[in-house]
């Protein structure tokens, strides 16, 4: 993204801040709900643009490789609830969705990937240990879908799971 970025971008070998987010009117889920497994973290721009729907659907099609680490998925950016929601049912996504609204951004910006800019997350993935430790993050171009082959690369080293038959994605 060519907006600015509020501070640097978690790296391997920090500490991931803990937070909540609702992922429901009603409900909130996060990073601590996972502890002890490892958990993806995928920031994108916005729900119902053509890149983030292709990406929040490979992650769906490709959750039995996910399941197979035992890892747990959280979707996040600036979208409220409501929009996740008909978002995740015209996608058919059944991970949770988390809206990083109000305060907004407030999640992103702790992981260094808000766009003051352009006032959305940028698209970047988050792997973390069952410590909440970061074990591998990247940063894509806004308009790149990042597929999943590093998450699967970083879940890989984490658990020394390789299952040898995935495509490359």
């Amino acid at each position: 993204m060519s907006g600015s970025v509020s501070q640097s971008v978690l790296h391997a070998g920090q500490r991931a801040p803990d937070f909540e987010l609702p992922d429901a009117p009603d409900h909130r889920t996060g990073t601590t709900q996972f502890r002890g497994r490892p958990t993806v973290l995928a920031f994108y721009p916005a729900d119902w643009s053509p890149v983030c729907g292709d990406q929040m659907t490979l992650y769906q099609a490709v959750m039995p490789e996910f399941e197979r680490y035992n890892a747990g998925v959280l979707g996040i950016s600036v979208d409220n609830v409501w929009s996740h929601r008909a978002f995740a049912e015209d996608r058919g996504i059944t991970f949770p969705l988390l809206a990083d609204f109000e305060p907004k951004g407030e999640v992103a910006r702790q992981y260094g990937v808000y766009d003051e800019q352009s006032g959305v997350c940028q698209r970047a993935l988050f792997v973390l240990d069952g410590e909440g430790m970061v074990a591998w993050s990247q940063v894509a171009p806004s308009g790149i879908n990042p597929g999943a082959e590093g998450i699967l690369n970083a879940l890989d080293g984490l658990t020394g799971i390789d299952s040898g038959r995935r495509p490359v994605l």
